[in-house]
């Protein structure tokens, strides 16, 4: 469990190498190959497949696709492009290097083979660091080391997914980057998170404009918040003068509709014995 990708899966797998390493290189029938369950990519970009399917039609495979052993079929631990790619163009079978590899083992590559090759969005990077986590119980510190990052990084791309539901479904979907999401990471309302990334998205904002919003609405709620303090305080000292008459003017009303404090100003006895008696006042009247 302490070994990268390099020890896990070397990065250059081809007839060769293969042939050197004593891993089983063949020819596999595709429908005998089903796809690791742990595959952090959702979305596949029709045009790419097509341009390496195009490629792999004009010079061959380059680089095999790696599978493992799995009852009378094989589970593919690396390659599933390439694989995706031999279907679209109707091919039957498909060169592969065989591995023995321990499930544990070949779940952990799958995933940080994806991380360090595949061109996975935000939201994919940062499911895939979740379950290095969570299934291998592995610290971030750890994480990063596996795939190459700095543990910033790996904190950073974790915390998308404290977004809202709709906010990660955006960054998913690649219309809005990493950069905009350590944006609205900046805004505790999630419904303020939801606002501000559909205006992103609908007004295109790049990730400094989006910045500039995030600016902008935390300064129009810290001053509406302010204005909120002042009318309740201002309410409060309006009741207490109808309910204190005199006594009003040596109170001081701090706080707002939740919480606060009253406090009551007396120079000497005689002032001392006012509050005491209106305070017993009011126990009466309640």
């Amino acid at each position: 469990m302490g070994r990268g990708l390099d020890a896990l899966l070397p990065g250059n797998v081809g007839a060769e190498a293969a042939a050197a390493s004593g891993d089983g290189l063949r020819e596999i029938p595709v429908d005998r190959i089903r796809t690791n369950p742990r595959q952090s990519r959702q979305v596949f970009d029709q045009e790419r497949l097509a341009e390496l399917a195009a490629s792999i039609e004009e010079v061959g495979l380059v680089q095999p696709v790696v599978v493992r052993q799995s009852g009378d079929g094989y589970e593919l631990i690396s390659g599933e492009r390439r694989l995706r790619a031999f279907l679209a163009l109707g091919r039957s079978r498909i060169p592969a290097v065989v591995r023995e590899m321990p499930e544990v083992e070949a779940a952990m590559a799958v995933l940080i083979e994806n991380i360090q090759r595949e061109n996975l969005n935000p939201l994919e990077e940062a499911i895939a660091y979740r379950r290095l986590v969570n299934e291998f119980d592995l610290t971030q510190e750890e994480v990063a080391r596996r795939v190459g990052k700095s543990r910033v990084h790996v904190t950073n791309t974790l915390r998308l997914l404290s977004l809202p539901l709709q906010v990660q479904e955006i960054i998913g979907s690649g219309a809005l980057t990493a950069g905009h999401a350590r944006a609205l990471g900046a805004v505790d309302d999630a419904a303020r998170q939801v606002e501000l990334a559909q205006r992103a998205v609908a007004r295109g904002l790049s990730v400094r404009a989006l910045e500039e919003e995030v600016r902008n609405a935390a300064a129009q709620a810290a001053s509406s918040r302010g204005s909120r303090k002042r009318d309740v305080e201002s309410g409060l000292k309006s009741l207490l003068r109808e309910r204190a008459g005199a006594l009003a003017a040596r109170v001081n009303i701090r706080g707002d509709q939740n919480k606060g404090r009253i406090e009551i100003r007396y120079r000497n006895e005689q002032e001392l014995e006012e509050v005491l008696d209106w305070l017993a006042y009011v126990s009466r009247k309640t």
